[in-house]
């Protein structure tokens, strides 16, 4: 016997006229110089730096067709200004060192101690290859500095 449905209750959609909107919106082509989203930022190599927050909203496709009222959709995307970004910062070696570290411990194999491109399986704690005998690409490891020779004179 098929079980019965559960009939959802539709959500209620809040609905604010567009002129009472707290930021002002922009449909994707009529965005303004000087305005973008974080993803732009970031390829531009900037951080939002002094901006406290949107200056404004970017309208989802959707809400394209409905210019009367505001954009409420997750998919809204929020504008910076340019202006008050700044660049990026560069990491020092020893942050890079500590990153490096810490990615070496998710990707060295806790049994055959092989270090690999991937981040390895918590639950298995292990390699394929040592946890099934799955052999491993070649590829897929890292191959690590020869070990440092000692020259002493003596």
């Amino acid at each position: 016997m098929p079980r019965s449905r559960k009939k959802r209750r539709r959500r209620e959609v809040t609905r604010v006229p567009r002129e009472n909107a707290t930021l002002p919106e922009y449909d994707r082509s009529t965005v303004p110089e000087g305005l973008v989203t974080r993803r732009q930022l970031r390829e531009m190599c900037l951080s939002p730096g002094g901006n406290r927050g949107p200056v404004a909203i970017l309208r989802c496709r959707l809400c394209a067709t409905r210019p009367q009222w505001s954009c409420r959709h997750p998919t809204r995307g929020y504008l910076l200004r340019v202006d008050l970004a700044v660049q990026k910062r560069v990491p020092t070696l020893a942050q890079e060192w500590a990153l490096d570290q810490a990615m070496a411990a998710r990707q060295t194999c806790g049994q055959c101690r092989r270090r690999f491109y991937i981040c390895l399986s918590k639950k298995l704690g292990c390699c394929l290859e040592c946890f099934d005998g799955t052999p491993a690409d070649p590829s897929s490891l890292m191959t690590l500095p020869a070990p440092a020779v000692h020259q002493l004179a003596a």
